[in-house]
């Protein structure tokens, strides 16, 4: 006898703490097919609008092709779910399969395989219809509501990780922002006379190396609150070779 949950008896507990979900307005959105949703036991839709719910997903249903479709952390994951391995079915799940893998870049599928017949049927029609290895990616599960969690762990830790993803892109660029500044500071200063807050506003006011080369002393005047001397000095040093090659004392 198989040792499986009847539907609707597992409890829907979150996969992270609600506090997580909320101190970002939510865990995203599950779209689930209009047509997937009709097949199945009203109990298990059931547990799954609860299993949503419980992991701060709004559930909407569509006219969608895959059977499942979460944006989450701002990346979208399509799903199929077999929940019933049906063999006069297999050339059409299989063809739907190989179509919907080239319209998603995050496609899995989840299937319910209850039985050793069912699981060497799958196997076989794996090979048989030509299936390339991860692409798309097979989840075989024991019962519907283990497959429901499985698609709901993959959307999150996809969305998960493209959000930290993001965050270190940020840290980073925010990394060689500091580290230009740096460079910036420490070539401006080399400028006899000139200071950290010279060096900020110039940037501020007038901009990159290039354009403090090529500004006037008129503009800098205009633009920043350094003395006529100062700016006097920046014009020398970037157009008078007499002046930024001569020896100069501390």
């Amino acid at each position: 006898m198989e040792n499986t949950v009847a539907r609707g008896e597992r409890y829907p507990a979150p996969l992270f703490p609600s506090s997580a979900a909320s101190s970002s307005g939510g865990a995203g959105v599950c779209m689930m097919k209009t047509t997937w949703r009709n097949g199945q036991d009203e109990s298990f839709i059931y547990f799954i609008s609860s299993f949503l719910s419980s992991n701060s997903f709004r559930l909407n249903f569509v006219p969608i092709d895959p059977d499942f479709i979460f944006n989450c952390g701002g990346l979208s994951v399509a799903f199929v779910f077999i929940t019933t391995w049906e063999c006069n079915l297999i050339p059409y799940m299989f063809s739907r399969i190989q179509k919907l893998k080239e319209q998603f870049a995050h496609f899995y599928v989840v299937v319910t395989l209850q039985t050793k017949e069912q699981n060497d049927s799958f196997v076989h029609s794996y090979f048989k219809f030509g299936m390339e290895l991860g692409r798309p990616t097979f989840v075989p599960v024991p019962d519907v509501e283990m497959g429901f969690e499985k698609i709901v762990k993959i959307a999150l830790s996809l969305g998960v990780s493209k959000q930290q993803h993001a965050v270190w892109k940020l840290k980073t660029e925010r990394m060689r922002s500091m580290q230009r500044m740096d460079l910036f500071i420490g070539i401006v200063t080399s400028i006899p006379g000139i200071d950290n807050h010279d060096a900020n506003s110039l940037n501020q006011a007038i901009g990159s190396i290039e354009a403090i080369a090529k500004a006037s002393k008129e503009d800098i005047l205009e633009k920043t609150d350094l003395s006529a001397e100062k700016a006097d000095i920046i014009r020398r040093f970037f157009r008078d070779p007499k002046f930024y090659l001569s020896p100069k004392l501390s």
